[in-house]
C-alpha cells in the first residue's frame, strides 16, 4: 500500500479501526509531528477526541540522526543497549542527551497544547498513532508512558510499519494495527508520495481544529 500523504494515510487507517468509531471510552493519542496529521484524519473519520503524547528520539552524540533510544515527557525512556555498548557511549552522554530532549519535550508540550488540558486516558481505550514504524523506538516509549496512566486498553495503529517491529510491539499493546506491513522499511517516507516535514504551526492548527470540532 502506498499513500499520497499523511492525511490519505489517516483516512486509510481509519478503515481498519471502525469498531472504535463514536465510542466515548476511546481517545486517539498522536505522536508529533507527523503522527498528528495521521491522527487528525483518523480521529475525524471515527468521531473520536484527539490529543498528543510526546516522545523524542535520543540521538547518538555527534551522529544525532542515529537513535540510541527515545524518551517521553514523563521521563520514561527506552535505550538500545547493544548500540550504546558498541559505540562506547557513556552514562554521562546519555544523561546529557536525555536532559536536552526533555527540555524540548517541555517546550513542545506548552506550544502544542495552547493551554488546553490533556485528555483523560485512565480507564479508557487509547489508540496510539504515528505516521509509520521503522525501528519502533518512539512508539515503544510512548506505549510505556501511556501504560503508566492506567488506560483500559492500548491500541498501536500506524499506516505502515516493518513487520518485525509491529510484532515486537505486541508485548506492549492489546492490539497492533498496521494498514500496510513491510518486510523491511528503511525509511517511513518510502511509503508516501508526499512526506514533507510537518511544522509546529501545523501541529498546533490541527490540534486546535480537533478541539473545536470535537467540542
Amino acid at each position: 500500500m502506498h499513500f499520497t500523504d499523511r492525511a490519505d494515510a489517516g483516512r486509510a487507517l481509519a478503515g481498519h479501526l471502525r469498531a472504535y468509531a463514536g465510542r466515548d471510552d476511546v481517545v486517539v493519542l498522536a505522536l508529533p509531528r507527523g503522527g498528528v496529521v495521521v491522527g487528525f484524519e483518523l480521529a475525524r473519520e471515527l468521531a473520536l477526541p484527539l490529543d498528543i503524547t510526546l516522545v523524542r528520539k535520543l540521538g547518538v552524540p555527534g551522529r544525532e540522526e542515529l537513535a540510541m533510544g527515545a524518551i517521553a515527557g514523563d521521563g520514561t525512556r527506552v535505550l538500545n543497549s547493544a548500540l550504546i555498548a558498541y559505540l562506547g557511549i557513556t552514562d554521562q552522554e546519555i544523561a546529557s542527551t536525555a536532559l536536552h530532549e526533555r527540555r524540548e519535550l517541555e517546550r513542545r508540550e506548552d506550544a502544542y497544547r495552547g493551554g488546553r488540558a490533556a485528555v483523560e486516558i485512565r480507564g479508557r481505550t487509547v489508540i496510539l498513532v504515528d505516521d509509520g514504524l521503522a525501528t519502533g523506538a518512539s512508539m515503544r516509549v510512548a506505549a510505556l508512558a501511556v501504560r503508566a496512566s492506567r488506560p483500559e486498553r492500548v491500541v498501536i495503529a500506524v499506516p505502515v510499519g516493518a513487520t518485525d517491529v509491529c510484532e515486537m510491539l505486541r508485548d506492549l499493546a492489546d492490539e497492533v494495527v498496521c494498514a500496510a506491513g513491510s518486510g523491511t522499511l528503511p525509511a517511513v517516507g518510502a511509503a508516501y508520495d508526499d512526506f514533507a516535514q510537518v511544522s509546529d504551526a501545523e501541529v498546533c492548527e490541527l490540534l486546535a481544529r480537533a478541539a473545536i470540532e470535537g467540542g
